[in-house]
């Protein structure tokens, strides 16, 4: 793959979180944020005129506890839920999660290795603990979106997910390249996911730069092996921009 280029401050950074920013945990709950990526990236969003997102799987509350006292532009849920750079806040609301929620409840309640993440409209199974009830994962939600038809179906690494139609991370980007301060600004996305690839073929539409975090296939550009690496490479990007 190509040399990462430098970034510059006329650029727009849009990162991902788990598996990104974090290393993948046994539970979203179980991730440990190091404090100097919290000052790294304040540094950087003071640097780059505000122009510093999170685009994340993740509820926006749940985010924010992680990045205390930080608190980005960002895109939580997949697109679902979005905070503009003044910190207001609009959601897509779901239809009724309820009978779709005791469904996957009594999946989970079977196997304690399974796990339910309640977000704003959104139901995401995770099974990490247990990739070999993978087949069983998939088909309770297959039944869950039966009884959501405003939904659509959402594979990550280990978690599949119940989330609004015509949503996803590509849109997420998209809605902040629309607005100040990240207009007119040349977009960076990092992620490492297969629910990247949609932000990735944004950012490469409007001329951006694409960085995949770790091993697999992906349509962007560039490449870093870890989240060790891209913690780095944003330190290193936070002192060089000062």
């Amino acid at each position: 793959m190509p040399i990462l280029p430098q970034l510059g401050a006329d650029c727009a950074l849009f990162l991902d979180f788990d598996g990104t920013l974090t290393e993948l945990a046994a539970t979203p709950d179980d991730v440990r944020v190091p404090r100097d990526l919290v000052c790294d990236l304040a540094a950087l969003r003071s640097s780059l005129g505000g122009s510093v997102a999170i685009v994340t799987g993740r509820s926006l509350a749940d985010l924010d506890r992680h990045l205390h006292p930080l608190r980005l532009p960002a895109s939580g849920v997949h697109g679902a839920e979005f905070r503009d750079v003044d910190g207001a806040v609009s959601r897509i609301v779901a239809a009724d999660m309820g009978p779709a929620q005791t469904l996957i409840e009594a999946l989970c309640d079977a196997d304690a290795r399974l796990r339910l993440e309640l977000k704003p409209g959104a139901l995401a199974l995770h099974y990490r603990a247990a990739p070999e009830r993978e087949a069983d994962c998939i088909a309770t939600m297959r039944q869950a979106l039966a009884l959501m038809p405003e939904s659509t179906l959402l594979r990550g690494k280990m978690v599949i997910e119940l989330k609004p139609v015509g949503v996803d991370k590509g849109s997420a980007v998209r809605a902040l390249l629309a607005m100040a301060p990240f207009r007119d600004r040349r977009p960076w996305f990092v992620g490492d996911d297969v629910t990247d690839e949609a932000a990735f073929l944004a950012v490469a539409a409007a001329g951006g730069v694409t960085v995949k975090v770790g091993a697999g296939a992906t349509g962007a550009r560039h490449r870093l092996p870890d989240p060790t690496a891209v913690r780095h490479w944003l330190h290193e990007a936070a002192h060089a921009l000062t």
